[in-house]
């Protein structure tokens, strides 16, 4: 086999690994690179490859970091099977339409505010190009064994993080290669703890947090102490929250801090209609998180759930105290830059980052202390109470993503990959020296051959 590094190098965003074996190409993960605009703009270069020459494609999971190209590379010419765990499929179905919602909403905003220095300013694919791109889906249940391409036999095996993500493990009956995709907590709220990691010569493992640990925090009573002295002097909450996962966690964590009286009751709304969706999707694959059929309905029950757009535009020209979710998690689009434009100039309110803000985007420029963030290109003062609870990502730490792979056999050599470049490189050292581990930080466009 031959591994060549697409994405996902020296950053956290998009996930592109290229397998060749036997005259077969088989692409695991196809993400959109976020942040700044000099990672952006790799989602307007050509494809490295010929997308009509890839035989299929196996994601790890949903987010748009490692599924969200997928509608332009089947628009560029690839037409084989996209193959994912059901839970996987059914969020895509959600994510990849309104991933490509957000980029006509935003194509058509610069249009109208000529902020763009493209005439007109297009989206990188359309709803069409998503919708045609899922009819190429087709699943396979952890642990199940698979052919995508002639040669290679491929399995899932579950990690946390959202529903149906998977660490995707591949062999071509001698050697063997094992992508982690996001990796979850043991102990997160909501997600099941992952599972053993498959023994495999290689990995390929995220770094994410691989620089640091989980503030030893009680994020509950955090939570509620900035919810209740926000409402106290007469602000709201705003919470940019990613719609699969992060909003569902919080909607639990809300539900039992009101029935334990930790904070007041005040309206509160999630607006976001894929999160809205998401969190019935959540529902029916019970078997991929921890929540009690009863803990699923409270989590719905004080929560008004807004879909259009109209009611979208009122929840913050509202007077009382409000509590809103809305995505995006990293605020680098969708309804929440319009509640950001109303409420960080109230020195009242109090906007909560919940998990990893990628650099570059605008939800790391705010917990960075900037005083004013550009949205749709005009800037916008920042006098609202900015925090972040970066205990609850979804995301293993250093720590706890040390000791999960530690649990597998030594692998010939593991690439570090999904990591800004301080955090791979402290996680490098980190698995060489208590591990004594082969470790490398592989560059865009690095090919390996796998033996």
């Amino acid at each position: 086999m031959k591994l060549t590094f697409l994405g996902a190098t020296g950053t956290v965003t998009g996930s592109r690994f290229l397998i060749e074996h036997g005259g077969s190409r088989l692409l695991v993960d196809c993400g959109l690179f976020q942040g700044p605009k000099s990672l952006r703009s790799k989602n307007w270069a050509p494809f490295p490859v010929d997308p009509a020459s890839l035989d299929a494609v196996v994601l790890t999971h949903a987010h748009i970091d490692h599924s969200g190209y997928l509608p332009r590379l089947s628009r560029e010419g690839f037409d084989g099977p996209v193959w994912c765990t059901p839970a996987t499929q059914s969020l895509c179905e959600l994510m990849l339409p309104d991933s490509a919602r957000l980029q006509e909403e935003e194509a058509y905003y610069a249009n109208k505010k000529r902020s763009s220095s493209h005439d007109p300013a297009l989206p990188l694919y359309t709803t069409g190009d998503a919708e045609r791109v899922l009819e190429q889906f087709v699943t396979a249940h952890f642990g199940e064994t698979f052919s995508p391409v002639d040669g290679l036999d491929v399995r899932f095996s579950r990690v946390g993080h959202i529903l149906g993500a998977a660490a995707v493990h591949v062999s071509d009956g001698s050697t063997s290669v094992v992508f982690t995709g996001d990796v979850g907590r043991p102990n997160d709220v909501v997600m099941r703890a992952p599972d053993p990691l498959p023994a495999a010569d290689y990995v390929v493992t995220e770094a994410t947090y691989g620089d640091r640990t989980h503030p030893d925090e009680d994020s509950e009573d955090v939570l509620a102490q900035l919810i209740r002295s926000t409402i106290d002097r007469g602000g709201s909450v705003l919470i940019p929250t990613f719609a699969v996962g992060r909003a569902q966690m919080l909607m639990h964590l809300l539900a039992r801090l009101r029935a334990e009286g930790k904070i007041p009751v005040v309206p509160t709304f999630l607006n976001s209609p894929m999160a809205t969706s998401a969190t019935e999707i959540m529902i029916a694959h019970e078997s991929d998180h921890r929540l009690t059929p009863d803990e699923c309905s409270q989590m719905m029950e004080g929560v008004e759930f807004v879909r259009s757009v109209e009611e979208s535009k009122e929840l913050t020209d509202r007077n009382d105290p409000v509590i809103v979710l809305s995505a995006s998690g990293m605020a680098t689009g969708g309804r929440v830059l319009h509640h950001l434009m109303k409420m960080t100039p109230d020195a009242r309110n109090t906007v909560i980052f919940v998990g990893h803000q990628a650099a570059g985007t605008r939800g790391h420029r705010y917990i960075s202390g900037e005083k004013w963030v550009r949205i749709y290109g005009q800037d916008y003062d920042v006098n609202a109470r900015i925090a972040h609870l970066d205990a609850l990502s979804a995301h293993a730490d250093a720590d706890q993503l040390a000791s999960w792979l530690s649990q597998s056999p030594t692998p010939k050599r593991t690439f570090i990959v999904h990591a800004e470049p301080d955090a791979a490189i402290e996680f490098k050292n980190r698995l060489q020296s208590s591990l004594g581990w082969d470790v490398v930080i592989p560059e865009l466009g690095d090919t390996v051959n796998l033996v």
